[in-house]
């Protein structure tokens, strides 16, 4: 499994396997010739106001519950084991693209350092 860093200047990195950032990024508008997906990319400063909208609607179509069980409830699932719905999933990134977007910057990906 590839893991993914997205950067950009004025914003923390984020990171995703890459089977996780590929549905988000064709909601940003890209498009992939390739089943995988590539090991970079740029989601250009023109193409942000597109990108947020687009993660923006998949946000809002994913119906699945997003939210943790109570913190107190002692037959609570571990939090290892929860579904993490695309709400949670797209959140870093979307930050990330909105803080380029108010600075007028591109954001990139590329393959996470090996740790």
């Amino acid at each position: 499994m590839m893991l993914i860093l997205f950067q950009s200047r004025s914003a923390a990195e984020v990171l995703m396997f890459a089977k996780h950032a590929r549905p988000i990024l064709e909601a940003a508008g890209k498009q992939f010739d390739t089943p995988d997906l590539p090991e970079r990319g740029v989601i250009t400063h023109a193409q942000l106001d597109t990108a947020i909208a687009g993660i923006e609607a998949l946000i809002a179509a994913d119906k699945s519950p997003d939210t943790p069980n109570s913190d107190h409830d002692e037959a609570a699932e571990h939090p290892i084991a929860q579904y993490v719905g695309m709400h949670r999933r797209a959140w870093p990134l979307l930050a990330m693209l909105r803080l380029a977007r108010e600075k007028s910057e591109d954001v990139t990906w590329e393959p996470a350092p090996i740790w």
